[in-house]
C-alpha cells in the first residue's frame, strides 16, 4: 500500500485528521493522523501528530517508549528535567516512565511522526505532587507558565 503526501497540507490520501485526543487531557492546537495501525508481523502504530503556532501537546507520561522524529518545523520539547530546542529531522527517544510535551512556541507548526507499540499502556497525568516538584526548576516553571 502506497499514501501520497500532500506537501502543501501535510496530510496523507486516504487517512483522516483526528483531533488529537478525547479523553479530557489538556492541550491545545494538535491534530492526529494514523498512518499504519499494525499489520502482519509489525505490531505497532505510526502516527503524525501536528500542533499549530501556539499549541501543545499533553504534559504526560506512560510505561511505554515512544520514537519521535520532528517531520515539520520547530519548536521545543519538555523531555524528562529537560527542556530542548527541536527542529526537522531531529530524532528522539521518550523511554517509558518520562514526562514529556511537544510545543509549538517558536513560532511555527511543529509536525511529529511517533512509532509506539500498539499494546500499550494509558496515558498518565501529572499528580498536584510531581507538577509541584516539576515546577521547583526554574526553567521549567517558566517553561509551563508560557502558554
Amino acid at each position: 500500500m502506497i499514501r501520497k503526501f500532500d506537501a502543501e497540507n501535510f496530510k496523507w490520501d486516504g487517512v483522516d485528521t483526528l483531533v488529537y485526543k478525547q479523553d479530557g487531557s489538556p492541550f491545545k492546537d494538535v491534530t492526529r493522523q494514523v498512518l499504519y495501525d499494525g499489520a502482519f508481523d509489525i505490531p505497532c502504530q505510526f502516527r503524525y501528530f501536528e500542533c499549530l503556532p501556539g499549541g501543545y501537546s499533553t504534559l504526560e507520561y506512560h510505561e511505554h517508549t515512544h520514537m519521535v522524529m520532528i517531520f515539520r518545523g520547530k519548536g521545543q520539547v519538555l523531555l524528562g528535567d529537560e527542556i530542548h530546542d527541536v527542529e526537522a529531522g531531529d530524532f528522539i527517544e521518550i523511554p517509558g516512565k518520562t514526562i514529556h510535551q511537544f510545543r509549538a512556541n517558536k513560532g511555527d507548526y511543529i509536525g511529529f511522526l511517533c512509532l509506539v507499540n500498539q499494546d500499550r499502556d494509558k496515558v498518565k497525568l501529572l499528580t498536584p505532587e510531581e507538577m509541584d516538584t516539576l515546577r521547583s526548576n526554574p526553567k521549567i516553571k517558566e517553561f509551563l507558565e508560557s502558554c
